[in-house]
């Protein structure tokens, strides 16, 4: 056996991060082995070692080269919007996410020096008290969609329940994002949620957002329903909402050029694994299967559309949704042998949306149910950098003219005033 230092399980498990418990699901070994683990009682395995090491990566490093600029990320599900302004050299300083699983593949995938980052989870103290938040030039937010989404107000509608901005749980966050705009006053600020935003509740919902983005905070906005499909094999429309708080003249008119030609458009066929490396778990059951076709029928036989979306390597995949894990039923891939297709795997998941791409591995350190779930609730990872290039002449622009001030020592004292 291999000789390590009894702190190397309970280091590599931090960094990644992972409980005792998840580390020991994830090793598949007992949960007494894994605290035998990590108190140092007993040496692991080598190959235990390994796939720790792997999951974890190298330990951060700092940057030779400076950051372009600073930013938070608000709602951060897996961390989507904060690659798109990572490519074009920002430094992230501050993370909030609720969700345990998606902060562990955050946290897995964005390995930050806790000195220069934080993350939290539960935005809603530090929009209560937002001088805890570092100062910063950019503010991203993909605030919760479910209360704006079609099927989230359908399913809302049917259950009787309130949704927009009367949904407490998550439509009424957008109010802690103009919290803190309103007190940091950022350069700028990069909004993203699902396209019915627009239309929701008759189109005032979006009208309550601008007259509070524009006439109270005072920032010049403008925004645009993006496709992901030039950029990966899938039907997704998202809103991006831009907003500066000095007039950059910025505006989306000029942004097909950020789009490329026709003819450079993935297909299914670009991101799918060999059907030599999927395993037969993904396969649909015959029961499960004899059901989704009969529920089609049902429907196509009242005129309805409802039902499944059958895909071969040469096709576009509908939108990838939250609830995949469950069925699998808008996205499934026919297979070379059998008669029932099968699921998309999660790394295809992760390719789907841009996560993982040639020159760029992605972890994924939850059970298929968390990482579908994560992957149907995000942004695509490539028309985000779309926009984040398209944003970045005029956000230097705004750095230039009129920098943040960094108060680090106001900063401080308001951290050790609140603990």
């Amino acid at each position: 056996m291999v000789q390590v230092s009894d702190s190397e399980f309970k280091t590599l498990r931090e960094r990644i991060p992972l409980d005792v418990n998840e580390a020991a699901r994830f090793l598949q070994v007992s949960e007494t082995t894994a605290y035998r683990y990590d108190r140092g009682e007993t040496e692991p395995r080598f190959s235990e070692l390994q796939r720790l090491r792997e999951l974890a990566g190298p330990p951060p490093k700092a940057s030779d080269e400076p950051a372009k600029f600073k930013f938070i990320d608000l709602f951060a599900g897996i961390g989507g919007l904060r690659q798109g302004f990572e490519s074009i050299g920002g430094e992230c300083v501050f993370t909030s996410e609720w969700d345990k699983f998606a902060g562990q593949t955050y946290k897995a995938n964005f390995r930050d020096d806790p000195e220069t980052h934080t993350f939290v989870g539960d935005i809603r103290p530090f929009s209560a008290s937002p001088e805890l938040i570092p100062n910063h030039d950019v503010l991203l937010a993909g605030f919760p969609c479910q209360p704006f989404s079609i099927a989230g107000v359908s399913k809302k509608n049917a259950l009787g329940r309130a949704h927009g901005f009367e949904c407490e749980q998550q439509g009424n966050l957008f109010f802690d994002v103009l919290s803190i705009l309103k007190h940091h006053r950022p350069s700028a600020f990069i909004l993203e949620n699902v396209k019915n935003l627009e239309r929701h509740d008759k189109g005032r919902t979006f009208a309550i957002i601008k007259d509070r983005l524009e006439n109270e905070l005072g920032y010049k906005i403008d925004w645009r329903v993006i496709s992901a499909r030039p950029w990966v094999p899938q039907k997704r429309e998202r809103i991006f909402i831009v907003g500066f708080r000095e007039d950059q003249g910025f505006s989306f008119d000029d942004f097909d050029r950020m789009i490329p030609p026709e003819h450079e458009w993935p297909v299914l066929g670009d991101i799918l694994q060999s059907h030599n490396e999927v395993d037969s778990k993904y396969t649909l059951t015959a029961h499960l299967w004899g059901y989704l076709q009969a529920y089609k029928e049902k429907h196509n036989a009242k005129g309805n559309g409802f039902g499944f979306g059958l895909c071969g390597p040469e096709d576009v995949a509908r939108t990838l949704s939250a609830r995949y894990h469950k069925d699998g039923s808008e996205i499934l891939i026919k297979q070379p042998t059998g008669d029932r297709p099968r699921r998309l795997t999660p790394t295809e998941c992760a390719r789907l949306m841009g996560f993982e791409r040639e020159g760029r591995e992605w972890k994924i350190p939850v059970s298929d149910t968390q990482a579908y779930r994560q992957f149907g609730n995000s942004v695509v990872v490539p028309a985000v950098e779309a926009v984040a290039r398209y944003v970045e002449p005029f956000l230097m622009r705004a750095l230039e003219n009129s920098p943040v001030p960094i108060q680090e020592d106001q900063q401080d004292e308001a951290i050790r005033a609140h603990g």
